[in-house]
């Protein structure tokens, strides 16, 4: 199956990306677009009245200058309130609004991005860590949503902020408006030194926080087997040369942006001074009043603080393209292949399968199954037998339509398994692995989850035929008992009887087992065999065999080589042929007598 894979530590987005990206995330913001017009229109008026506060404040020194009555000052003062109360409205209001449409389009966003990891090949989850994929799902999303509720309000005000108040002051003195610009391209070339390092390390950032997160989720997994092997020191040594990594990205991005504030409150002192020194002998000279000063002064700051605020959303935004190339990276990736447009939805299959002179590999490389061909009838049970790569996993893969081949056809009563709907195919088969996997759910849930529509007598049947009723009941809250992530709680041995029983309530046509007694003690492994025996009953079974003497009554045993069909027959055929099965029987049983 062709498989699009960008790789976790794939290049940061270059200028055309970003502008590809930012293209995207506007696409989950368009069915809020009439809000957002809205939100620019309160926009436009708030930064109008932002532009009008300084201005009257200047006309009212003037005045006062002038008239200085009590009435004149409290007009003033009463227009200044109106001017201030109408902005303050307007900013909550624009502010609250963009809040609504950033959490409507991360929510529509981190929908696309789980629904879309439901519908990836399984292949893709085998190349990613599972705390990779979480940290795209939360930190990258979380990473947008911050973004989206404030730097573009901030971003456009700003623009319009810095347009009006050069446009005022230009009217109102060009003089000054020139000696204020002249700490313009300090701040341009200074913003750009800093914006051209902050962004490299935000995206460093991004992808640490993300190796991190993966590193730990795995330990956290294999904690048992770290502590088996004392191997903390070496954890403990390869987290701490992630943090490193993670530490310095963030250090450096988190530096580079503290120069921001620094160098502004510099600039707009040095604005400051040259404002009140030029404008003083211009006022002396009779060229301007009192009242531009004070206005300019104003105006002074509120044309160098957007410039600040611009640098700091430029920050903020490289940040969240990071984050959302990360995002776009997953949905970027091909989904599992449709089904054919001829593909039929079957209700019930009988189970005769066969493999016609199959072969596969994977993404085009050497050939993984090669000319394998067998024939199962309904009701049999046929075991796969083979060193670790032999092909056993990949053929059961290619029975479940994971993969697809690449030669040969596989055929299931007759039928191409192409011309089945994948959905309809895997709901005829069950699956009992030897890491069985359980939810954080109910055990009744967990058992109904083989088959959703199943009512609370099939769930307990099923427990029933799985032989793991009684140890249900002795649960304090039988089957509305809650288990841990994982069936953590619970032994290995329940855990794998909890599987058949989920299989059971399936009630599959085709089974697939991964031996599910290795590391189980004698009683419960009597018990799992005696309900596989129970669920195998009438149903085409494919055995994943580790132990051969599980298998012995298997109606056809495959033995696999490189990915090749090297012997096939009974038990007792393939004992007789003192062939390569042979051997393997042989070395179990004198594996066991030096063990016992």
């Amino acid at each position: 199956m062709a498989h699009k894979h960008h790789g976790i530590g794939s290049a940061p987005p270059k200028v055309g990306d970003i502008r590809d990206t930012l293209k995207r995330i506007w696409g989950y913001m368009a069915k809020e677009k009439k809000m957002f017009y809205l939100i620019l229109v309160i926009i436009f008026a708030s930064s109008g009245l932002s532009l009008l506060g300084p201005y009257l404040l200047g006309v009212a020194v003037d005045l006062v200058i002038q008239d200085p009555s009590a009435s004149v000052i409290v007009t003033m003062l009463l227009w200044l309130l109106l001017v201030y109360t109408l902005q303050s409205i307007f900013l909550w209001l624009q502010n609250y609004w963009m809040i609504n449409i950033a959490q409507n389009t991360v929510y529509d966003m981190r929908n696309h991005l789980f629904s879309h990891l439901q519908r990836l090949p399984i292949l893709f989850f085998q190349e990613y860590q599972q705390g990779e994929l979480m940290s795209r799902l939360t930190n990258d999303m979380e990473n947008v949503s911050r973004t989206l509720n404030t730097a573009i309000v901030q971003f456009v005000t700003s623009i319009l902020t810095i347009l009006g108040t050069l446009v005022i002051m230009l009217w109102l003195s060009p003089v000054l408006t020139l000696l204020t610009l002249t700490i313009v391209p300090a701040l341009y070339f200074g913003m750009k030194w800093i914006t051209k390092r902050t962004g490299k390390y935000f995206k460093e950032q991004q992808k640490h926080l993300g190796d991190v997160n993966g590193y730990v989720e795995e330990m956290f997994s294999g904690q048992t087997i770290i502590s088996m092997f004392s191997r903390e020191e070496r954890v403990m040594e390869d987290f701490e040369e992630k943090n490193e990594a993670l530490k310095h990205s963030g250090y450096w991005a988190q530096v580079y942006t503290g120069f921001i504030p620094k160098l502004m409150n510099m600039l707009n002192n040095i604005s400051f001074a040259i404002i009140v020194g030029a404008g003083g002998l211009l006022a002396l000279n009779g060229f301007i009043s009192i009242g531009v000063i004070v206005t300019f002064t104003t105006y002074s700051r509120q044309f160098t603080r957007p410039l600040n605020d611009l640098a700091n959303q430029f920050n903020m935004i490289l940040s969240a393209v990071a984050g959302a190339e990360r995002v776009f990276q997953i949905l970027d990736e091909s989904e599992e292949k449709k089904d054919e447009t001829q593909a039929d939805h079957i209700e019930r299959i009988e189970g005769d399968v066969r493999f016609d002179h199959v072969d596969f590999a994977y993404d085009d490389q050497q050939l993984t199954l090669s000319d394998v061909h067998f024939h199962a009838k309904p009701g049999e049970t046929v075991a796969l037998v083979g060193p670790t790569g032999a092909g056993k996993t990949t053929i059961i893969s290619l029975l479940s339509r994971f993969y697809e081949p690449v030669g040969g056809r596989i055929r299931i009563d007759g039928k191409d398994l192409k011309t089945i709907t994948r959905e309809s195919l895997r709901k005829q088969m069950g699956v009992v692995l030897q890491d069985s996997t359980m939810f954080h759910m109910t055990i009744r849930e967990n058992i109904r989850y083989g088959r959703l529509e199943a009512i609370d007598e099939d769930v307990e049947r099923a427990a029933k035929a799985a032989h793991v009723h009684d140890f249900i009941m002795q649960l304090p809250n039988g089957y509305d008992t809650m288990l841990d992530s994982d069936g953590k709680g619970v032994s290995h041995g329940q855990r794998q009887l909890l599987s058949i029983a989920r299989a059971m309530v399936a009630d599959p046509s085709l089974l697939i087992l991964d031996e599910a007694t290795s590391s189980i003690d004698t009683v419960t492994e009597m018990k799992i065999n005696d309900a596989l025996s129970e669920l195998m009953k009438g149903r085409t079974s494919f055995v994943i065999a580790h132990r051969l003497n599980t298998i012995r009554s298997a109606d056809l045993i495959l033995v696999l080589r490189d990915g090749k069909i090297v012997e096939k027959g009974s038990h007792r055929e393939l004992v007789n042929q003192n062939g390569f099965y042979a051997d393997l029987v042989e070395t179990q049983q004198a594996e066991k007598r030096a063990s016992s």
